[in-house]
């Protein structure tokens, strides 16, 4: 059994950093299970950040997502913005 590190975001990456978290957890790669909800979440930050490629991953992820997923996704995203993490694109 591994005790891998699973990739979360900080308040100090950029849209890029968080686009490419989003990236790793839509694809499953590089540490990251698959996991639609983060990737979402990670590219709704990383768009709030100024990543106009997040913003349409987001959208076409949103797409093959259940309307609750998605909802969950946004809910998340929320939660980590409320802890302080809000540091949006100029």
């Amino acid at each position: 059994m591994t005790n891998e590190v699973l990739p979360l975001p900080t308040p100090d990456m950029n849209g890029d950093d968080l686009f490419k978290l989003g990236m790793m957890y839509s694809t499953g790669q590089n540490g990251a299970p698959l996991d639609l909800i983060s990737a979402h979440m990670m590219f709704n930050l990383a768009s709030m950040r100024g990543s106009m490629e997040a913003t349409l991953y987001r959208r076409e992820l949103s797409k093959e997502m259940d309307r609750e997923d998605v909802a969950e996704a946004q809910k998340a995203a929320r939660r980590w913005l409320d802890q302080g993490h809000t540091r949006y694109a100029a």
